[in-house]
């Protein structure tokens, strides 16, 4: 009880100090919390981008492997010209495919034109993307519709001038997505009759979303256009069957393309082989370096605010020299004088680290109102600031403790 008595008494003392020098506590506040904000910041910053680009990525599906011409992530010592040789991928290929694979829960045939101008009566709305799909596309990435519905089995087959469009581009030719249904709208001075909209999914920082996006049968798209075309991007997307491994349904996939195309033992793939954790370990590694260039910042920043308050602690043991020693003369143990100033740092530090949390959080709201950009401040993050601000207290105030706890009370009271 007594131990927590001085204990206490010493948090009073400490608090008591700091209302005293008001300039020099307000001062020693601005270095941490600046510190502590930088850091947070940055975490945060990262972890928002991070979680907005794996949202993304999950877009394109689990256990979904893409099979093109060219692959994601290209290796230093191939030539390029050996990609532009490749064939390009056929309709043939996916029923080829569907013929032959097991570990399959769908497999679907993809092409797309950029950059279109679609009309609706006198409107019109420009960079909008078609898109050519086989009618497993529903399989095998998950739709989800505001208006109407996907096409139907018959509609794919027998090429029915249908389609399904974004809510931008419903936006844009309506004004009202909910007025889109059963509308006919031109696309290559066609009539096609919209079934439905799909639903908002707002900005993406790798562009997949339907916003923008009308999706065609490819049965119908082939009247239009040659879809098997190397003028236009085609994949052949294979989604594997719940509890197969990715890797086992893309070692099906490899060996049923190379039998579809006649690829020798020796012979290198002619096709590339694309998964969503290619671009997910890409991300994990940038944010890597990002964290740690993030971290390096933070901790210069938190460590300029430790030694200046390192260097206030040392003036105000300096200037309560004499009040220490006549503490000591009255009986005062050494740890009530250690733990004043160390409760003092700490609490400085504190307080630094609670101004930069409420700094970072009051700046969440200004990037959203600003951007309609929401930040993810996450719990860890809060614990972290708050647990640094605590170890830079006690490592910038252990040493000018320890000095004024190891004062010889007599010297100390000679003092002026």
């Amino acid at each position: 009880m007594i131990f927590l008595k001085l204990f206490a008494e010493s948090f009073v003392f400490a608090m008591d100090a700091l209302r005293q020098n008001k300039l020099r506590t307000t001062l020693s506040l601005l270095g941490i919390t600046i510190g502590i904000f930088s850091i947070i910041a940055v975490f945060s910053a990262v972890d928002t981008l991070s979680d907005n680009l794996n949202k993304s990525v999950s877009k394109l599906g689990s256990n979904t492997i893409f099979i093109q011409k060219m692959p994601w992530i290209f290796e230093d010592d191939f030539p390029w010209w050996k990609y532009n040789q490749r064939p390009a991928l056929k309709i043939r290929d996916m029923e080829e495919l569907e013929n032959r694979m097991q570990t399959a829960q769908g497999i679907y045939y993809q092409s797309w034109l950029a950059n279109r101008t679609i009309k609706y009566e006198s409107k019109s709305v420009d960079n909008v993307t078609i898109t050519a799909v086989s009618i497993n596309y529903n399989k095998t990435r998950p739709l989800e519709f505001q208006e109407g519905r996907y096409f139907t089995d018959n509609e794919s087959r027998g090429g029915a001038p249908v389609a399904m469009i974004g809510h931008a581009v419903a936006e844009g030719l309506f004004l009202d997505a909910s007025l889109a249904e059963g509308k006919m709208i031109k696309i290559f001075g066609r009539n096609v009759r919209v079934v439905g909209v799909y639903v908002k999914e707002g900005d993406d920082p790798l562009g997949i979303s339907h916003d923008n996006v009308i999706t065609l049968p490819i049965n119908f798209a082939q009247q239009l256009i040659d879809v098997e075309s190397d003028r236009y991007d085609s994949q052949i997307v294979v989604k594997g069957h719940e509890g197969i491994s990715e890797a086992a349904v893309e070692s099906e996939l490899e060996g049923a393309m190379r039998s579809i195309r006649r690829i020798q033992p020796n012979q290198e793939d002619n096709f590339a082989i694309n998964k969503s954790t290619m671009i997910s370990d890409q991300f994990d590694q940038v944010f890597k370096v990002l964290h740690t260039v993030g971290f390096i910042i933070g901790l210069f920043s938190i460590l300029v605010g430790g030694f200046g308050i390192a260097n206030i602690m040392f003036v105000s043991v300096k200037e309560r020299t004499n009040i220490i020693g006549i503490q000591k003369s009255l009986g005062a143990k050494n740890y009530f004088i250690l733990f004043q100033f160390l409760f003092e740092a700490i609490s400085l530090c504190v307080m630094g680290g609670v101004l930069g949390i409420i700094l970072v959080y009051a700046g969440t709201f200004a990037v959203k109102s600003a951007w309609d950009l929401q930040i993810n401040l996450y719990l860890k993050n809060i614990i972290f600031g708050v647990s640094a601000s605590v170890s830079i207290g006690i490592i910038a105030g252990i040493v000018p403790a320890w000095f004024a706890a190891r004062l010889d009370p007599v010297e100390a009271i000679r003092t002026n």
